[in-house]
């Protein structure tokens, strides 16, 4: 399986699905408008390790919320991500059985070498 998510209002996000292009054979989700089911969310965190790997504290809401000022568990970042998407560290790609979350240039470069071998 191979499959991204992403935002497509995101400039980050289409900077990288450009960067990985071709994707062939890539199924595409933007979580905006094809939210995430409670299944893909524990399939990433299986591959992942945790709901805190895939949890972006980057997002407005996280301030707002005042969620910076506690230490919130597993279940309740599950929850939120459930809840708002804004709160998925984006772009989300598994290739295979691998996973690669965010956007930082190792990620990203990994994501490719993993997709284009």
């Amino acid at each position: 399986m191979k499959k991204i998510y992403h935002l497509s209002t995101c400039d980050t996000c289409k900077r990288i699905l450009k960067e990985l292009q071709p994707l062939d054979g890539v199924t595409l989700q933007d979580i905006k408008t094809e939210a995430i089911t409670v299944e893909q969310l524990e399939q990433m965190e299986k591959l992942a390790g945790s709901y805190e790997s895939l949890f972006s504290k980057r997002a407005r809401l996280y301030r707002e919320m005042g969620l910076h000022e506690k230490q919130s568990s597993e279940a309740e970042l599950k929850d939120l991500i459930l809840n708002h998407y804004t709160f998925l560290k984006r772009p989300v790609i598994i290739i295979n059985d691998q996973i690669f979350v965010g956007n930082s240039k190792k990620v990203v470069e990994a994501a490719k070498q993993a997709l284009h071998h």
